[in-house]
């Protein structure tokens, strides 16, 4: 019994993993989080610097807005999650169905101008709901049966100016990350359902940013982003075996971003983004088990990912402003390695949108993004196959106030 639980635990505490998706941007990062980049893919994220987003994008881009903004955003969409199992699976069962669903993604950021060349801001991005809900009999039941994910980052920034070129920023995300999880275990005879229940945790790290303009119309804006260490704690049930006490340290990787922004003509700007993600720091992740009384390293061989994405924006006219661009991040698992957990392959986005300047107050974003994770074939001790439809659709709105009613006060002009 006491092996049964090691090893069903070990397969539980894997799926922790799926607050990395939920969490920042990239490789298992999320690339969107319905700001006005989601239109461009996110190619440009870090150089555009036009709203009130890049207080969480990059801080350093705040000193280039004349005044106070803020920045809604809602992104609500869903993905479409179908697995394919291999006849001889060893587990039996089917399909799964469409193990999707609703994906609210939530998005605020505020910046602050405290003179031409000091600004501060707090950003706060929210992702709830179902992850991944397969049928119960399907052929990765000993791997998972539901999940439900609750994660929310505040960012609090600064940035300053230090010449007429040169920007600097820095500031920290705090993220909360919630997990609930079911699993078939198999026993014999009968296979009852282990909960894993609350497993959740605070973590914080640090970022530092930078805005380079050589000249008017071109930027280079860079930001890095240290890693986060959680140490997510809940509890599980797996009848008939008495309940357990989990301690599961979670690292996040660090990461580079960089991106251009161009004006090639008065109506036509182009951007290009490019980054590192340091998954290879994932390599294998401690476990402690109270009613096993041990404590395990499972080993996950995640290696390190990049990105790269192109866009442009082309003004139709002085209201009216299209989108779009395209991404490609590499995958941070080997064929071999990856489990029905994170059924991430390399991962295609391509994002249109527009942008509308309502007044001189206001400006609205509406983009539509589309995100191909691959087939993620797995093949495991207990399941084969590979996904056949493996896609996110997010649908994106954003209010963008460039004036607010303090608007010109609480400024030092020098």
């Amino acid at each position: 019994m006491r092996r049964l639980l090691l090893a069903t635990l070990l397969n539980v505490a894997l799926f922790a993993l799926l607050i990395a998706e939920a969490s920042h941007a990239g490789g298992l990062y999320l690339s969107s989080y319905g700001s006005p980049d989601m239109g461009t893919a996110s190619a440009g994220a870090q150089a555009l610097a036009s709203d009130a987003s890049t207080a969480f994008l990059n801080p350093a881009g705040m000193t280039r807005l004349k005044d106070h903004q803020f920045l809604g955003a809602l992104a609500p969409g869903f993905s479409t999650n179908k697995f394919k199992a291999d006849q001889q699976t060893p587990s039996g069962g089917g399909d799964g169905g469409d193990q999707g669903g609703l994906v609210p993604i939530m998005g605020a950021s505020y910046v602050h101008k405290l003179s031409d060349d000091v600004a501060v801001g707090l950003s706060l991005i929210s992702l709830a709901g179902a992850a991944l809900s397969p049928d119960d009999d399907w052929a990765g039941r000993f791997q998972m049966t539901n999940v439900s994910l609750f994660t929310l980052t505040i960012a609090p920034t600064i940035g300053f100016r230090v010449t007429d070129w040169l920007s600097i920023g820095a500031g920290a995300y705090v993220t909360y990350g919630k997990l609930d999880l079911d699993v078939r275990v198999a026993l014999p005879l009968r296979e009852p359902t282990a909960q894993l229940e609350d497993m959740s945790d605070w973590a914080a790290t640090g970022i530092v940013s930078a805005l380079i303009e050589p000249c008017e119309g071109f930027r280079f804006g860079v930001m890095f982003q240290g890693e986060t260490e959680f140490n997510l704690k809940g509890n599980t049930n797996i009848p008939p075996l008495a309940s357990s006490a989990l301690d599961l340290e979670l690292p996040l990787a660090r990461a580079v971003r960089s991106s251009i922004y161009w004006d090639a003509t008065d109506d036509l700007a182009l951007m290009m983004s490019g980054g590192w993600e340091d998954w290879s720091a994932a390599g294998s992740l401690p476990l402690s088990v109270s009613a096993a009384a041990t404590t395990v390293n499972i080993p996950l061989n995640f290696r390190d990912t990049w990105y790269i994405g192109a866009g442009g924006h082309y003004k139709v006219s002085d209201k009216l402003t299209l989108q779009t661009g395209f991404r490609y991040d590499s995958s941070a698992l080997k064929d071999k390695d990856r489990t029905v957990f994170l059924p991430v392959d390399r991962t295609l986005t391509l994002g249109v949108g527009a942008l509308y300047d309502y007044s001189d107050t206001m400006k609205i974003g509406f983009a539509f993004s589309w995100a191909n994770l691959g087939t993620a074939p797995v093949n495991t001790a207990s399941v084969k196959g590979k996904y056949t439809r493996n896609e996110l659709f997010l649908f994106g709105v954003t209010l963008n106030w460039k004036k607010l009613p303090w608007s010109g006060r609480g400024t030092v002009r020098f």
